[in-house]
This record gives structure tokens, sequence and C-alpha cells, in this order.
């Protein structure tokens, strides 16, 4: 498909897979219409407007059947679509998708509307020998704490409805969660918070089925493993504990109050979040946690991914530091791509020899700015000062444009 030609959903549709492909042009379709509105609302005509208000009723009317009907193939399909066309319409539809999978409105006639959200809380797990999968929330008593801490602490509402998964997802195991089956484990959590009786959840016994991947970890080798939390809170839909105020400067204190009774619970509970996740494989069975943000299930993940990308990478210079000085290395910073994925590169060197080169995804809606300015942060943490930054790596591997990083 030409780049810059918006695509063209078809007019008809006689198969399953030509209806699908017709979706997934539409979707997409959709969405850059509707990014474009949103980039230049000022210039946008009143017909326009009009027009565009009611692009956006068929946009999440056909991404609500999407997503029920559990179509990861259009919906990835139109990500990529977008990801061709335009940087603002692919955030767009992305972001929407994400944020319609982890979330879901239940309406009733004659009641107020009820709202569910599928969260997850990355931690980093420090233990001796890697954690051992026989003992992943096996303490009842401490399972039941941390589910009540949820709301008694300020991290949900205090009339929200809240299950917490008796279950520390593992990377692999978070990765494999897909739109869809996020969207039908969000369905199956609602039906048990509003039914009396037991209900299959199929898709949430399928998230778990895989367990967690074997690492090769020894019985003494200090161990940094990510594990996910994975919950559903159901509340009203216009419960006051989630009204983000209008004004700038009420939104900032609102939020700053959210971050402070979360960094509380993590002080608080850490220990006994420690006992859901069980011990260590080593004679040190201890535990040390280091929790990222909790948010929807989809940006929780994603900042554990760039947490743990990091993380990587500073193995990776760690190790290839041994038996040099820091101040006799240099470290080139730049993005690159490897059969059409973005990255972010790490070079490090001594002199002319270079001891190490380590990467980590880079999404297309990053701000490279910042990314570069917490890698080099990160490098500094090991020692390293003489950073610099690149206009990018060339299929060579050679950095072009060096500078400074100032």
């Amino acid at each position: 498909m030409p780049k810059n030609k918006r695509p063209v959903p078809r007019k008809s549709a006689t198969s399953p897979e030509v209806k699908d492909e017709q979706n997934t042009t539409e979707l997409c379709a959709l969405a850059l219409d509707l990014s474009d509105g949103e980039a230049n609302p000022d210039i946008v005509a009143a017909a326009t407007r009009a027009d565009l208000a009611q692009k956006a009723i068929e946009f999440q009317r056909l991404l609500r059947r999407l997503l029920t009907q559990g179509k990861d193939e259009v919906l990835y399909g139109a990500v990529e679509l977008a990801r061709d066309e335009s940087v603002d319409g692919y955030r767009y539809l992305k972001n929407a998708i994400e944020e319609g999978a982890a979330n879901l409105v239940l309406r009733r006639e004659g009641a107020a509307d009820i709202e569910i959200d599928a969260f997850a809380i990355p931690v980093f797990v420090h233990s001796q020998g890697g954690l051992d999968p026989a003992f992943d929330f096996q303490d009842s008593a401490a399972y039941d704490a941390v589910l009540d801490s949820l709301t008694a602490a300020g991290l949900e509402s205090p009339k929200a409805k809240v299950v917490l998964v008796s279950h520390a997802y593992d990377l692999e195991e978070i990765e494999r969660i897909s739109y869809g089956q996020l969207h039908a484990m969000l369905r199956e959590a609602a039906n048990s918070l509003t039914e009396k009786k037991l209900t299959a959840a199929p898709a949430l016994e399928r998230s778990m089925s895989h367990g967690w991947t074997p690492t090769a970890f020894g019985p003494d080798d200090s161990a940094v493993e990510v594990r996910f939390l994975v919950g559903f809170a159901l509340k009203r839909a216009d419960d006051p504990f989630y009204q983000v105020p209008k004004s700038e400067k009420a939104a900032d204190a609102y939020f700053a109050r959210r971050a402070d009774a979360y960094q509380q619970w993590t002080a608080d509970f850490a220990p006994l979040v420690a006992r859901c996740l069980g011990r260590g494989r080593g004679l040190d069975a201890a535990l040390t946690l280091n929790f990222l943000y909790q948010d929807l299930f989809f940006g929780a993940r994603e900042q554990a991914l760039a947490e743990y990308a990091t993380l990587q990478i500073l193995a990776t210079m760690n190790g290839a530091m041994a038996g040099h000085a820091p101040e006799q290395l240099s470290a080139i910073i730049a993005p690159t791509d490897i059969d059409d994925e973005m990255l972010l590169r790490v070079q490090l060197a001594a002199g002319a020899t270079v001891l190490a080169t380590a990467d980590k995804p880079l999404d297309l809606t990053a701000d490279l700015e910042v990314e570069v300015d917490d890698l080099r942060d990160a490098l500094a943490s090991i020692g390293l000062a003489d950073i610099s930054v690149a206009l990018r790596f060339d299929a060579d591997g050679n950095a072009v444009d060096v500078r400074p990083l100032g």
C-alpha cells in the first residue's frame, strides 16, 4: 500500500476472511481520520466536526465488537496498518485498543453504569536461586490481606469490588495475553463479581496454563525476575474516587495523592506480597521487592518491559566492563532498526575496540530524547561517564554523526 494513502474499506464481504480484512482497514481508516481531527481541532469545520463525531461512534462500536469477538488478527492487523501510515494514527489506535481491552462498561436499565478495569502491578523480585513456582500464591492468609489492602490502602475505591488473580505472572505469560484474551478475562471477572454463583473462566485459566518459564539460575545465583500481580476492579462509573479534577493544579494534586498512597502501600505490604510470591530456590529464602507503578494492564506491561530491557543492558555492560577502569571506557547511544523493528542501542568501547552492544525495543511513539536521557542515567549509575549520542547505528553497526551527550 502506498504511503500516505488511506486504507479504503471494501464495500462487501463474502467470506469471514474478507470480512476480517474489511474490518481491519475500516478500523484503521477511522482511527487515522479521528487522530487527524484530534491533532487539528482549531481548523476543523463544523460539518467536519459532525462527521468526526459520527465516525467516533462507529469506531467505538466496531472496536467493542471486535474485542468481544476476540478478533485479535483484525486488531493487531489494524495497528500494524496504522503504524505504516501515521505516527499519530498508530498512537491513537493502539491507545484506544489497549484501553478498550482493559475496560468494560456494564449498562443496566434503571441503574447506574458499572465499570470494570483490568490492572497490573509489576514487581521486580530479587532472590537467591530464582523464584520457586511451587510456592506461588500458596499463602492464603497473605493473599487475603493483600487483596483487602487494595481498597483499604487507597489503591482502589473503598466502594469498589476487587479481585486479584492468585498467580504471579512471569514475563512470558504476561506477553502472551492478547487484546482479545484480556477482554475475555475482563468479562469473566465481571461475571464473577456480579453473579452469586460460580462461573467458568476459561480465558483466565488459559492465561496461567503455561506456567513460569524455566530459568537457569543456580541455587547460589543472585536472581532478578519480574512478576505481575493482575487484578480487576468493579465500581460505579461515576464513583468520585476515580474522577480527575478539571483544573490542572487540582489534577496534579489528585495524582500526587494517588502516587503517595501507592508508595505507602509498597512499603507497608511488600512483606505480604513477598509471602504470596513464595521463596527463592537457594538456601536464603528471603525476597527483596522493587515495585513499579500500578496501571491498566497494557500500560503496566509496557513500563515493566522497558525497565527489564534496561536492566538487561546494564547487566551486559557490567559484564563487559570487568577488568577495565570506567574512565577508560566510552558508550554511544543511538537508535537502529533490525527487520523493521526500532531499537535503542548502547555500544560500549575501550578506545577503538567495541566491548559490547545491547539493544532495547523502541516504540514508534516514544519520546527519543526522554528514552536517551533515561538510558544515560542508567549507564551513569554503573560508573560510565563518557557517554555520547549518535544519529543512528547503520546496517554495519557503525555509529553515524556521533556527538557528546550534554
